[in-house]
């Protein structure tokens, strides 16, 4: 067998949310690891992917499915069709995709994958593939989301001051929406909680900030 040559350039996969709120970040992180000579293959919905118009040639773009290729999340109805949709049909496109991609030169050595997906994480390590989970929110909301899914906050909000490690005491307008609709509708925050439900077995957590600026909240 030949053996890899020591030149041989690093294949990332990242696949992004299809939102720009969350393809920007990504898609500047990118820049920064091809700078550092990493290959990059950006991967986001196929209906999303019509509107990417900034990735550079240098960036190949990949697409899974999120059951709605033409007409895109409205056609599911509400937030949650869509949400449970693009976690059945994100996840066998994605699978589909780690396989084509294997069997040819494109072999992918590292999925870094939006948070939002916690089920990329899983179908990476189905091919032995080095997963790391991006954080693209600001840390304190992730901080937030992070003590929902350990059960030390609870939704609806009972208390009018929360208090959560490192962070300043926080009032009710400081709080995600999401918390004040929980009753009528959970879907949307355990969405966002949901991220952290396998983040413990990623290789690596990358967070969409500078250390010196949330260094507590992220120790």
């Amino acid at each position: 067998m030949e053996k890899k040559s020591i030149t041989s350039r690093a294949h990332c996969l990242v696949l992004a949310f299809p939102g720009q709120g969350h393809i920007n970040p990504m898609l500047q992180f990118s820049k920064l690891l091809e700078r550092q000579g990493v290959r990059i293959t950006l991967v986001t919905t196929r209906f999303y992917s019509k509107n990417l118009q900034n990735v550079p040639p240098s960036i190949a773009l990949e697409t899974i499915s999120d059951g709605f290729d033409e007409v895109g999340p409205q056609e599911a109805g509400s937030p949650k069709a869509y949400i449970d949709r693009l976690c059945q049909v994100g996840s066998e496109t994605f699978h589909e995709l780690l396989e084509k991609l294997g069997k040819s030169r494109n072999h992918v050595d590292c999925v870094i994958y939006d948070s939002f997906f916690p089920w990329a994480l899983d179908v990476t390590k189905r091919f032995g593939i080095l997963g790391a989970s991006y954080l693209t929110q600001n840390m304190t909301v992730n901080n937030i989301y992070y003590h929902v899914h350990l059960g030390t906050l609870q939704a609806p909000l009972k208390e009018h001051e929360i208090s959560l490690p490192k962070l300043p005491k926080l009032q009710h307008e400081d709080m995600p929406s999401f918390f004040f609709t929980y009753e009528e509708d959970p879907s949307m925050l355990d969405f966002f909680v949901v991220q952290f439900s396998n983040i413990d077995k990623a290789d690596w957590i990358l967070c969409n900030t500078y250390y010196e600026l949330d260094k507590e909240v992220i120790t």
